[in-house]
């Protein structure tokens, strides 16, 4: 079952769409993220009518836009959002991804439960709180990048 959040997109210029997660992936941080662990966060966003930050390299002094759409599919979790164009820092990073030199996606969370995978080693994430998302150079799971940037 995928749960899906979604605020109405105002605008087509600056909207971008990813996955800021893939589900079952070792990432940098010796983590790797189960299926299912944005269930309750997605569902508890929802209640409330509001979505995690979108942040400029995870700093909570740098936020770029909103963030429209989230939900979990087979592969992780997707995102769609809108850069906020006239705000300094969301206009270079919208030049930035449309010219290729960025496109990470990386996500800021709380562990609520997780468990160690003998074997490889890594953190296996079973539920997570998800606080914000960020648009980086160098994300964790770098198979988490923006797909399409719309520039009309």
């Amino acid at each position: 079952m995928t749960h899906t959040l979604r605020l109405n997109p105002p605008q087509k210029k600056g909207i971008i769409s990813g996955y800021a997660s893939f589900f079952d992936v070792i990432d940098h941080h010796q983590d790797r993220v189960a299926k299912g662990a944005f269930t309750k966060t997605l569902r508890a966003w929802r209640l409330l009518g509001r979505m995690p930050k979108m942040l400029w390299q995870h700093d909570p002094k740098r936020p770029l836009g909103v963030w429209t759409h989230l939900h979990e599919n087979d592969r992780g979790l997707y995102v769609e959002g809108r850069l906020v164009l006239g705000v300094k820092q969301a206009d270079e990073a919208y030049l930035l991804l449309k010219e290729g030199v960025i496109d990470g996606l990386s996500i800021g969370f709380r562990t609520l439960s997780a468990t160690r995978d003998k074997t490889s080693k890594a953190r296996i994430l079973l539920d997570i709180d998800l606080i914000e998302i960020s648009l980086v150079t160098f994300g964790a799971n770098a198979r988490a990048t923006v797909r399409q940037v719309k520039t009309k």
